[in-house]
């Protein structure tokens, strides 16, 4: 099956040498996303919400471009630089990917030791197209 990339400037271009997402088939990868602003490239302000809320607007751009969305996400990586935040990261990733009557993604979360740029948190998707 082919892969075509995926990009859009309305979240941060890709620090290495990877594509913000891939779509083979039906199916969207994306790269984990950190809290970068995609208008500075800087990692935004503020503690573990303010970076989830980042994170999931630059998924959600990623997607949007590709034709899909959040709600069609079926698979979420959540990685964690202190398992301290999971409550409030949770918060704040239960009103982008599980809102009242969706079916949230399987979910996996772990701590990492680091993440680039030394980010709270880490997420990538798999989502339908």
């Amino acid at each position: 099956m082919p892969k075509t990339v995926i990009a859009t400037p309305a979240a941060p271009a890709a620090i290495g040498p990877y594509s913000q997402a891939i779509q083979t088939g039906n199916l969207l990868f994306t790269a984990g996303q950190i809290a970068l602003d995609p208008a500075t490239g800087q990692l935004v302000a503020g503690g573990i919400a303010e970076q989830t809320t980042r994170v999931l607007e630059n998924l959600k751009a990623i997607l949007e471009v590709a034709g899909s969305s959040l709600e069609k996400a079926v698979k979420a990586t959540v990685y964690l630089k202190n398992f301290e935040d999971f409550t409030a990261m949770n918060a704040v990733y239960g009103k982008y990917l599980a809102p009242e009557g969706a079916a949230p993604p399987a979910r996996t979360t772990i701590e990492a030791a680091r993440l680039p740029k030394d980010a709270l948190v880490e997420i990538d998707l798999v989502a339908e197209v």
